[in-house]
C-alpha cells in the first residue's frame, strides 16, 4: 500500500467520523428513576436535553432525595448514551479499540 492509498483511507475513515458523529448528536438515550419520578435524557454528545420532574418528587423538607435522584437519572442515561456511542463506533472501526475516539 503506497502513501497515497493511506492518506485516502485516512480522509475517508474521517469523514466516515464525522458523520457518525453528527447522528450521534441526534439521538438519545433515557433513563428513569423512582418509580418514574425524575427522567433524564442526554444526546450522543453528552448533553443533557431534557430532564423531567414529578411533582410528587419535590419535597422542600427532603431536598436531598431529589438530588439523590436527579443524579442517579443523569448518570443512568450518560452511561446509556455511552453504550450506545461505543456500539456505533465499533460498527465504524470494526471492533477495534482505538484511542481517542470517544
Amino acid at each position: 500500500m503506497n502513501m497515497n492509498q493511506l492518506m485516502q483511507q485516512a480522509q475517508q475513515f474521517q469523514k466516515k467520523m464525522a458523520q457518525m458523529q453528527e447522528e450521534l448528536a441526534s439521538r438519545t438515550a433515557s433513563s428513569s428513576v423512582g418509580g418514574g419520578m425524575v427522567q433524564a435524557t442526554v444526546n450522543g454528545r453528552h448533553e443533557l436535553v431534557e430532564l423531567t420532574i414529578e411533582k410528587e418528587a419535590i419535597d422542600p423538607n427532603d431536598p436531598t432525595m431529589l438530588q439523590d435522584l436527579i443524579v442517579a437519572a443523569v448518570n443512568d442515561a450518560m452511561k446509556k448514551a455511552e453504550a450506545m456511542i461505543q456500539a456505533e463506533m465499533g460498527k465504524l472501526t470494526g471492533g477495534m479499540k482505538i484511542p481517542g475516539l470517544f
